[in-house]
């Protein structure tokens, strides 16, 4: 545990997990997050939820859950975290919250990354996308994220 009284989140962390593109990788993702952070850290379910997001759109939407892989980078420290997923890359860039009904049950996860990340964007280089978010403790003002998302392609 740490000064902080929660979680085990050490201060300026970082883990790296290089996973195959299948299904059952995002739940490893999840169980990475979980367990770099600690479930009594304040960011941990967002986080988690999140990171199950952009990792089952690495396999759904390119070329890692054709056979490809795909990296997971988590840096944290007691009061914010650093999630990224790099994917084997996809013709489109990482675009898309369309749901085309409300009944969908997928198509959500860009709007989750709008509604919970404090920041996110993605990376489009060298073949690859790079779909990244942040998360801060504001500790002035627990419930409203500190500024807006930010989205970079190239």
């Amino acid at each position: 545990m740490t000064s902080s009284g929660f979680g085990r989140a050490q201060p300026d962390s970082d883990r790296v997990l290089h996973l195959a593109g299948d299904p059952d990788a995002v739940a490893r993702a999840r169980r990475l997050v979980s367990s770099a952070l600690g479930k009594g850290h304040p960011l941990h379910d967002d986080c988690v939820l999140l990171t199950s997001e952009i990792a089952t759109n690495a396999v759904v939407h390119s070329d890692s859950g054709h056979g490809g892989t795909f990296t997971l980078s988590v840096s944290y420290s007691a009061d914010w975290v650093r999630i990224a997923v790099q994917d084997a890359g996809s013709l489109d860039p990482p675009f898309g919250w369309r749901p085309s009904s409300p009944l969908d049950t997928g198509g959500r996860g860009l709007l989750l990354l709008e509604a919970l990340a404090h920041r996110w964007g993605f990376i489009r280089e060298a073949g690859t996308n790079n779909v990244w978010f942040e998360m801060h403790i504001d500790l002035l003002n627990p419930s409203a994220p500190s500024n807006g998302s930010l989205r970079v392609a190239r």
